[in-house]
């Protein structure tokens, strides 16, 4: 049990994801760390929504939740276009963050928002929870101990089942703009953002500085502004290439993995499951599970004893760089039709472009893009950014 006085916690969007977060303050309350003593929401959450937490205070007012709970501090977990400000406004009442990634939806804001926090004298993790997990020092020990030869690259591959449903769940999801405001919602910068940041942090390369050069594909299958189908590939300032592949049109979900390739083996790491798979020359394979730090009581270990963040904005700068690449970016060619086809989802029906599984996979093996793959249906020329 904690010594210290539970610090009292604000959660902005307790919906959605959000219950994963209600769920998590539960956990830590028990422990004794934290306290909820606000929600932010649109609607007010019922007794059931609010099952073990009493009454905390709730109101849609964000600053005034703020001033009137005295919150030490703020988790926001709401649209990706409304980070910037929230955050700033938690600052600006001392209010330490965890602030859900992305970030924010362009590099500007993302900058403003670092700046602001930083100025403000608050910490601020990002809730990127792959970067957590104790595979990745263990990982980046091995590459730099030279397990697996000279590195020569990392790839990430997602493969996920999304229905039509999923790109209606809010006035943002599947938007690259809304009402004039960037939001930069698509595969790479949202659902399988972890891939991106987990693959550049397995590479060392997670400083806005650290990138070189971006190339993007940028496709849809669904009848959405942004992309669902999509590969980037990051030439970093040390001459390395980090690639990531993703959908949302699979044929069948499967578990996300970055794949550090190295002169004489590869290390595979599954990052939802916190496993991972090392294969070099002249040994056999091995697997190992790994522990997983959360990034709430991280925060709360930083603030008490003096702990390293794990994500502090810093430590995305160069996944905002692929963001903001993204955004940049054409907006997503269209997948064909006679290149996709519809099959009943969970809820809604779904768009499967058949092939893109292998796709995905072929692409973090050779960190290749969809279009060096020949993929019929792909993006060409490419989009570049620096």
């Amino acid at each position: 049990m904690s010594t210290h006085t539970p610090f009292p916690v604000v959660l902005a969007g307790a919906r959605g994801h959000g219950r994963s977060h209600l769920v998590n303050i539960l956990r830590l309350e028990r422990m004794g760390l934290v306290r909820l003593a606000g929600i932010c929401e649109l609607r007010p959450l019922d007794a059931a929504e609010l099952d073990g937490f009493g009454a905390p205070e709730q109101s849609a007012d964000f600053d005034a939740l703020l001033a009137s709970t005295g919150a030490r501090i703020a988790i926001v977990c709401t649209p990706i276009q409304t980070h910037t400000d929230l955050a700033l406004i938690a600052a600006r009442h001392g209010a330490h963050l965890l602030l859900e990634k992305p970030p924010a939806p362009s590099y500007a804001e993302f900058r403003r928002m670092a700046d602001g926090v930083a100025a403000a004298g608050v910490a601020c993790q990002i809730g990127f929870q792959s970067l957590g997990s104790h595979a990745v020092p263990a990982i980046r020990g091995l590459i730099e101990d030279g397990a697996i030869g000279e590195l020569l690259g990392v790839g990430g591959a997602g493969a996920w089942v999304r229905d039509e449903a999923y790109f209606r769940r809010a006035p943002w999801a599947g938007r690259r703009r809304l009402d004039g405001v960037d939001v930069v919602d698509g595969a790479l910068t949202n659902p399988l953002a972890h891939a991106v940041a987990t693959a550049l942090a397995l590479d060392g390369s997670t400083r806005a500085e650290d990138v070189e050069h971006i190339e993007t594909e940028l496709l849809r299958a669904n009848a959405v502004e942004s992309d669902d189908t999509s590969c980037v590939r990051v030439l970093t300032s040390r001459g390395t290439q980090v690639s990531v592949a993703a959908t949302l049109c699979a044929e069948r979900s499967s578990e996300p993995y970055v794949v550090v390739h190295g002169s004489r083996g590869r290390i595979t790491f599954w990052y939802k499951q916190d496993r991972m798979l090392l294969q070099r020359a002249g040994h056999g394979p091995e697997e190992s599970l790994h522990g997983v730090s959360d990034l709430l009581e991280n925060l709360v270990a930083h603030l008490t004893d003096g702990a390293d963040l794990l994500v502090p904005p810093d430590a995305t700068g160069a996944f905002m760089r692929v963001v903001e690449a993204v955004r940049l970016a054409p907006d997503p060619r269209e997948i064909p039709a006679h290149a996709w086809r519809t099959e009943p989802g969970e809820s809604a029906p779904r768009r499967v472009v058949p092939g893109v599984d292998g796709l995905v996979a072929a692409s973090a093996d050779t960190l290749s893009l969809f279009s060096e793959l020949d993929a019929p249906w792909a993006l060409s020329p490419k989009a570049e950014s620096r």
